[in-house]
């Protein structure tokens, strides 16, 4: 059996924390990745495969993706929680729209296009970590279906890109979040967390992609190795103040990483690297100053 693709679900409401400091100053969906912005890629790999209705759940800076609903024909919705629950909350946003479905990350860059208008059954897509592996890590049972997951793992299918899910899926899952979306315990976590309770009533098969398929910059550092133009010109107008009074070039900035603050949520400011030093950047003082 085979399932018509209705629609594609693309979620751009987060933060990004770790993107620091480029997040500060523009979602990290929008970015220019190898010379095309990241969520317009997708968006245009959706409509080869004959996908025309694509719903963009914003959240973070909203008002930065409403250009895309004239350039592109997407629709563009809001998810007013995306700041105090996980990604749980741009599914629950969504909702009305789950059927045949694929569910994107914005921030996901496919070499090639991965999508297509019919698709065999619900799955997640994934690549194999040869090694140990701190994502979440995938098995099968003897029917075909995910029947294990475990955040973190070795010589494992962890989950990374796509995923589709039928009506029969998005139904379940819809019905599940609903019945739990008011719990407290629910806010901080990601819709992943929610299907990993239910495996016996979800069902996903993994869909294996090779390592140099899907892409995910979770940081800087991640993005440069990728697209090697970010090492002398990072785009981003802190790092370039920060590399004038530093009296040297961007590519001389590394081994940036996230501050948070003190909810362990908000990325406050991030640190990097310098010579022989460590800096930290406090993002509400607009100053760094030497930490090692």
């Amino acid at each position: 059996m085979s399932f018509k693709v209705d629609n594609a679900v693309i979620m751009a409401a987060g933060v990004s924390s770790r993107f620091a400091p480029l997040s500060y100053e523009k979602p990290k969906a929008l970015i220019d990745v190898r010379g095309e912005v990241l969520i317009e890629r997708q968006i245009r790999q959706l409509k080869e495969a004959g996908i025309d209705e694509i719903i963009v759940v914003t959240g973070y800076m909203k008002e930065r993706f409403y250009y895309l609903e004239d350039k592109t024909g997407v629709h563009i919705i809001e998810n007013n929680d995306y700041n105090i629950r996980n990604n749980n909350s741009s599914i629950y946003a969504a909702r009305k729209y789950l059927r045949n479905t694929y569910i994107c990350s914005a921030d996901n860059y496919f070499v090639k296009n991965p999508f297509e208008p019919e698709v065999d059954d619900s799955y997640y897509a994934a690549v194999y970590a040869d090694g140990a592996t701190k994502e979440w890590c995938m098995e099968v049972g003897n029917d075909g279906y995910v029947n294990h997951v475990q955040i973190g793992g070795s010589n494992a299918w962890y989950m990374l890109g796509h995923v589709f899910w039928n009506e029969e899926f998005s139904r379940k899952f819809t019905d599940i979040l609903l019945s739990e979306y008011e719990l407290p315990e629910t806010a901080g976590l990601l819709w992943e967390s929610i299907y990993m309770k239910h495996l016996d009533e979800l069902k996903l098969r993994i869909r294996r992609y090779d390592s140099s398929f899907i892409f995910e910059f979770d940081s800087l550092e991640e993005l440069r190795m990728f697209d090697t133009s970010y090492i002398g010109d990072t785009r981003s107008a802190i790092l370039k103040r920060t590399a004038a009074e530093l009296g040297c070039g961007e590519a001389e900035i590394t081994d940036i990483s996230a501050v948070k603050g003190k909810s362990g949520a908000e990325a406050v400011g991030f640190e990097f690297s310098y010579g022989n030093s460590r800096y930290e950047f406090d993002y509400r003082k607009g100053k760094f100053k030497i930490i090692t």
